[in-house]
């Protein structure tokens, strides 16, 4: 895949990019190194000043930051204005936050013979970032901004179809202050994440991405004894139960199918209805689907622009003919419109059945699937009979019922009657196929943290005869 900016709303290549040579990428790779250590020797204080102006000048160029991701990946410019802010707030979360999620954590010394006992929490060097397109901002400062914040500084190997963002990202942190290599844009193509993860100045990885991506980087990672973070697909269920509030559930179930144009691992994707709402819920559902407007991202009336690229488009369309072809039912959309750009229309599908691709597959876009089911037990085997586990809804208002669906869906997230989200203050993350580790809150902060035992006592004779090294 070039290294290029391609306009989704009109198939235009606007810029392309020569690949960085071996060279320079080992260049890259040893100034990282040296920032890192150069970073690690800054107060929390420092770092924080440093995020801060970087979030400045996310507010001061929002609107020049949101006109580029609209162009390069097609999300509205309204949304892309929101990505924007929600990064700038991520970045003062974690420069405010950072002193407490990093301090000596104290343990019982008198239990373990000790005059002081505590954790430590300290960097552990430069961390490789693949991130993918449809977040192309926020999947990159949620990785960096505690990084960073932490001591450790990023190698971000972007997804070729955004390298003005992916350069937009490096330079903001070097205009917000942090050393020359704290974090750097390596415009590489996927061959040579195997050599940058391989290079021992490189002590982890983070990626956002396909399964398939996410064992690639596993594999390697794991020859190298390295840690990783992975973020990978999800089928998100949004169940709704008898009890739901029907059209606030409808409403939701709107946005969170068609937000970033369908494109994001925690939208809802599989409706899960039980048959007493069914017929309800899913007249609602493809009325709202159907109202919403397709069409310029750049345009405020625009719900949904087009999809990232060509090829994401024919295989949503592929996944939608193949259940048609089988005996699903489509209620609105299922045909892409005539003309220039990659757009989809929002497209409700019902009559699933496993032999239907849309029945285990992710579908990434403005496409919705409605399973019926009969009762609490089948919603659950339902929404957890996939490989998938990232975020997961649950709507009803039945307190018991809550605190089932609460326990009972495999998910790393669950929302009940609200829309999955991700938040500076919660973990973020998934289980199953969709990974393992955590982004966000102090648990993303200290994924990338050697957690540091220290031990404290008078003497070497305190020990006393005997004694075990573990």
């Amino acid at each position: 895949m070039p290294i290029a900016t391609t306009n989704p709303a009109t198939g235009e290549t606007l810029k392309t990019y020569d690949p960085m040579s071996a060279e320079q990428v080992d260049a890259a790779i040893e100034r990282a190194d040296v920032a890192y250590r150069q970073l690690r020797g800054t107060t929390i204080d420092q770092r924080g000043r440093w995020l801060n102006a970087a979030a400045d000048l996310l507010q001061a160029e929002r609107d020049e930051i949101a006109r580029l991701m609209t162009t390069e990946m097609g999300k509205t410019y309204a949304s892309a204005g929101a990505e924007v802010t929600k990064c700038a707030t991520a970045c003062r979360f974690y420069a405010a936050k950072a002193a407490d999620f990093l301090a000596d954590e104290p343990a019982d010394a008198g239990a373990v013979k000790a005059t002081r006992a505590f954790v430590r929490y300290q960097p552990i060097g430069p961390v490789l970032a693949v991130m993918p397109w449809n977040f192309p901002l926020w999947q990159v400062l949620r990785f960096a901004a505690p990084a960073l914040m932490a001591g450790n500084t990023g190698l971000l190997k972007h997804a070729s179809n955004v390298p003005q963002t992916a350069l937009l990202l490096e330079d903001l942190f070097r205009r917000a202050g942090f050393p020359e290599g704290a974090f750097t844009a390596l415009l590489v193509g996927s061959a040579e994440v195997d050599r940058v993860l391989s290079d021992p100045r490189v002590r982890a990885a983070t990626l956002t991405g396909s399964e398939g991506a996410g064992r690639s980087i596993a594999q390697i990672a794991g020859r190298e004894l390295k840690k990783t973070v992975l973020e990978l697909g999800g089928s998100d269920p949004f169940v709704v139960m008898p009890s739901a509030d029907l059209d606030r559930a409808a409403e939701v179930a709107t946005t969170a199918r068609c937000q970033n144009n369908g494109q994001s691992c925690i939208a809802a994707k599989r409706f899960i209805v039980h048959a007493d709402v069914f017929d309800a819920f899913a007249e609602a559902f493809a009325a709202r689907m159907s109202a919403l407007r397709v069409g310029d991202p750049m345009d405020p009336d625009t719900d949904v622009g087009p999809l990232a690229s060509e090829g994401g488009r024919d295989e949503i369309h592929a996944q939608v003919r193949d259940a048609v072809d089988k005996g699903a039912t489509v209620l609105c959309g299922g045909e892409p419109p005539a003309g220039p750009g990659w757009y989809y229309p929002p497209t409700v599908v019902t009559d699933l059945r496993p032999e239907m691709r849309m029945w285990s597959e992710e579908v990434f876009g403005p496409v919705a699937g409605l399973w019926r089911v009969s009762s609490y037990d089948e919603a659950i085997e339902v929404a957890n009979g996939t490989s998938f586990g990232l975020g997961s809804n649950a709507w009803t208002r039945d307190p018991e019922e809550q605190e089932r669906f609460a326990t009972d869906l495999d998910a790393g997230n669950v929302f009940i009657n609200g829309m999955t989200t991700s938040y500076p203050q919660l973990p973020f993350g998934g289980v199953k196929n969709s990974g393992y580790g955590r982004e966000l809150s102090a648990l993303g902060m200290r994924e990338f943290c050697n957690t540091k035992t220290v031990w404290v006592g008078e003497g070497a004779a305190s020990a006393g005869a005997g004694a075990h090294a573990e």
